[in-house]
């Protein structure tokens, strides 16, 4: 027969267990574009929403392309994404169940002060580029399959241009590091707005094409299809899509600044 005090630390080791148990947030992984890590976004929003939700977030920041494919492996449970074609070819592929528009800034062009292939002001992304390519000016590409990536090549294509050469140098980097490089480099070198100005005041380069209407860059999330993989923690990123939508969230995507200035938009 057991003694008392042996019941006793049964007792107390099923409430330590029990408690621990308890204590253990689900772990939601997410994909992400290195551009909301390197803009300083994602250390506004994460707290926020993991405590909102009692959730903890794994993020996995890499390009657009990297992102859907840890999604087309079930790899992760959702991705948060800036390439709408991908993103729709994701879901209609059977991948991903919706997107969810919920954010968006603007690409712009960015380039050395003496700006040698003379884009200064412009508003026209391809026109800029032909301008880039006629004057052989060093270009940066990140060359990573990441929406920014997907996004540049779409310009060149509707420039009609196919970019090579020694000025034309593809780094396969995140947006901060390939920002670095071009800088290094003097280069021009397309990049979403939001990660410009968390990093403009260490790269010495200058704002030059800006506010052209195929330069809107906007940011969907979507829930990885429980039915093809189904160990996703689809309810807990039901949860988070719908933090994304709230008051709250606008709230801090609207309210995150630079240097007082509005880095993202949410969409309401």
């Amino acid at each position: 027969m057991k003694s008392p005090f042996a019941n006793l630390i049964v007792l107390f080791l099923f409430l330590v267990a029990t408690h621990s148990l308890a204590g253990e947030r689900q772990v939601v992984r997410m994909a992400i574009t290195t551009s909301t890590e390197n803009s300083g976004l994602l250390a506004v929003i994460q707290p926020a929403f993991e405590q909102a939700l009692d959730i903890r977030v794994h993020i996995i920041a890499v390009g657009t392309g990297k992102a859907l494919e840890l999604g087309r492996r079930g790899d992760v449970d959702v991705v948060l994404v800036h390439a709408r074609l991908a993103e729709e070819a994701f879901v209609a592929a059977g991948f991903g169940v919706a997107r969810h528009e919920i954010m968006y800034n603007d690409f712009i062009i960015v380039g050395p002060e003496d700006d040698p292939a003379g884009v200064r002001g412009m508003q026209d992304a391809g026109k800029a580029l032909l301008q880039i390519e006629a004057a052989a000016a060093p270009f940066v590409s990140r060359g990573d399959d990441s929406g920014t990536h997907k996004k540049e090549q779409v310009i060149w294509q509707q420039a009609g241009i196919e970019p090579q050469g020694h000025w034309y140098r593809q780094v396969g980097q995140g947006m901060g590091k390939s920002l670095q490089i071009a800088g290094e480099m003097q280069a021009y070198t397309l990049v979403d707005r939001g990660t410009w100005l968390a990093h403009r005041a260490t790269i010495p380069l200058k704002l030059l094409v800006f506010d052209g209407a195929d330069l809107k860059n906007a940011y969907g999330i979507i829930a990885v299809s429980p039915e093809r993989f189904p160990d996703v923690h689809y309810s807990e990123v039901e949860r988070l899509i719908r933090w994304f939508e709230s008051d709250a969230a606008h709230a801090l995507i609207a309210g995150y600044r630079v240097d007082g200035e509005q880095l993202f938009y949410p969409v309401n």
